[in-house]
């Protein structure tokens, strides 16, 4: 199963859109350099995948696009929701292992108040950085284990 980074999204705050980088260096024990959710925890990399924003897409919603869930790794071609947790990503550089399949939304998150809606929730995954390295737009997401 393979497919291919759209975007690598950061913030400084946590609840925040992200905005699309160039390229991201992701370090074990803690996921992308200088975003608001790394750390040494289960959650350091969310991923969300264009399938899941196209869904809100289709509901009419206006808008959207990489980054607007607060998604660190924007994918296309893999249905990353349906991946059992412990599978292992080759992704750029790195190597990651899904940790968590969706979240519970948190009240007064902004994407929700811009939005009126969220699929993170229900359709995003985490990740912990097994190998560390740089990912970056157009690398591949290939499921490995």
């Amino acid at each position: 199963m393979e497919g291919k980074i759209l975007a690598v999204n950061i913030s400084e705050k946590k609840g925040v859109i992200k905005t699309p980088i160039d390229e991201g260096y992701f370090k074990i024990d803690h996921g992308l350099v200088g975003d608001a959710h790394a750390g040494n925890w289960h959650r350091q990399v969310s991923l969300l995948g264009i399938e899941s924003i196209n869904k809100m897409k289709a509901l009419g919603i206006e808008g959207l696009c990489t980054g607007k869930f607060a998604e660190n790794l924007t994918t296309e071609g893999i249905v990353l929701y349906e991946l059992p947790i412990g599978t292992k990503l080759q992704i750029g550089e790195t190597v990651q292992e899904v940790t968590q399949i969706g979240k519970e939304c948190h009240v007064g998150c902004a994407i929700f108040q811009q939005i009126g809606s969220c699929i993170m929730p229900l359709e995003g995954i985490f990740t912990k950085v097994l190998k560390e390295g740089t990912i970056k737009p157009g690398d591949t997401i290939r499921v490995i284990e």
